[in-house]
């Protein structure tokens, strides 16, 4: 199983990026994909999340400005990041998650975002 994100990199405030997570090795279609964020001496948080249905939910310091989608045939998620402010600085990670009886659970290795001027 592979979770490859890209789209990273240097923006200004108020700038956008779009960040992409290609899977492999997964049924990407029944998977929830979730985006999180840790920065330095912070505790990773939860960005945006789209289940399996296509029902999305939001972090609150992102609703408004950050938008998560996915294309399952592309096995790919993305995450349209506008208004980008310096506190949203971090390393993005991609997360897969499935459950019957068992959780299925996998990481990207993550992209970094940094927001300054």
């Amino acid at each position: 199983v592979q979770l490859v994100e890209s789209g990273g990199g240097l923006v200004q405030p108020g700038g956008s990026l779009r960040l992409s997570c290609a899977a492999s090795g997964i049924i990407f279609s029944i998977y929830s994909i979730a985006w999180y964020r840790q920065a330095p001496g912070v505790q990773r948080e939860l960005v945006a999340v789209i289940n399996s249905g296509g029902s999305t939910d939001y972090g609150e310091t992102v609703k408004g400005r950050f938008t998560i989608s996915r294309d399952n045939a592309k096995n790919t998620a993305f995450l349209q990041m506008n208004d980008l402010k310096p506190e949203d600085t971090a390393v993005y990670y991609c997360n897969a998650y499935y459950t019957d009886y068992v959780i299925y659970k996998y990481w990207g290795q993550g992209t970094q975002v940094t927001v300054d001027s």
